[in-house]
């Protein structure tokens, strides 16, 4: 990591182009995808017009496509800095694509979004993308998703949230070690278990980790108003908030 580089390219090797095994080992994972996706369709449900979606970190597609089926009046931009995994969106979403409802971005997320005009998208959603983040760099990327979106706009985003009892956070992400290794060496997998753990690694750094509190704390402070921890499951929480009406 480096000053121009502000986040780690962790998903350019194994995991990025075997991402969808994180279904095997951590099934939450698109629980959190099809939350994210039934928020979207609360929001665009009686909306006149295409209502302009920003998905952060679309990665393989997996929440972006639980965005696109959540709503037929939602159009996607979809941003991901990594070619790896930006790619198995491209083929496996092209159909959307061919209809005009998503776009790719291939830019990071806050290079992505200071492009962006203020007030110019509906909602801002994210799963499993802002706890890979840099703290500071995270907090920027609050301020900007803020930024772009329209009065009455909402954010939402299925993620990894550190539980604020650090015994009870410690405990859960055990158990969620222990299915890795169940898993993963199930299926002579110890690759993908060595590159999986040392990701987690970077998760739970003092620098990158998400502490539930402070997070929302730091939303408040970039102007949300309304902001939610609606469900959580272990180490992982759906968190939204909204950018009031005028």
């Amino acid at each position: 990591m480096s000053a121009d580089n502000p986040f780690d390219a962790m998903f350019s090797g194994v995991i990025g182009r075997e991402y969808d095994m994180l279904k095997l080992i951590s099934p939450i994972a698109p629980e959190m995808s099809r939350l994210v996706g039934l928020e979207v369709a609360d929001f665009c449900q009686g909306r006149d017009g295409r209502q302009q979606v920003v998905e952060l970190g679309g990665g393989t597609g997996i929440t972006t496509l639980a965005i696109l089926s959540s709503a037929e009046n939602c159009q996607v931009l979809s941003v991901d800095s990594e070619p790896t995994m930006q790619n198995q969106a491209k083929q496996n979403l092209q159909e959307w694509a061919q209809q005009g409802r998503l776009e790719f971005s291939g830019r990071d997320a806050l290079s992505a979004l200071k492009a962006l005009p203020e007030r110019s998208a509906d909602m801002v959603a994210s799963a499993y993308t802002l706890h890979n983040f840099e703290a500071g760099y995270r907090r920027q990327v609050l301020a900007e998703s803020y930024r772009i979106l329209k009065p009455g706009g909402k954010f939402v985003n299925g993620d990894r949230y550190a539980l604020d009892d650090i015994d009870r956070h410690t405990r859960a992400t055990q158990q969620e070690v222990a299915g890795y290794f169940k898993v993963l060496t199930g299926i002579n997998r110890l690759d993908l278990l060595e590159h999986w753990i040392i990701h987690l690694f970077s998760d739970e750094s003092e620098n990158h980790v998400m502490r539930e509190s402070i997070a929302l704390a730091q939303m408040a402070e970039v102007g949300f108003c309304e902001i939610q921890l609606k469900r959580r499951i272990d180490v992982n929480a759906l968190v939204t908030g909204s950018k009031a009406a005028e």
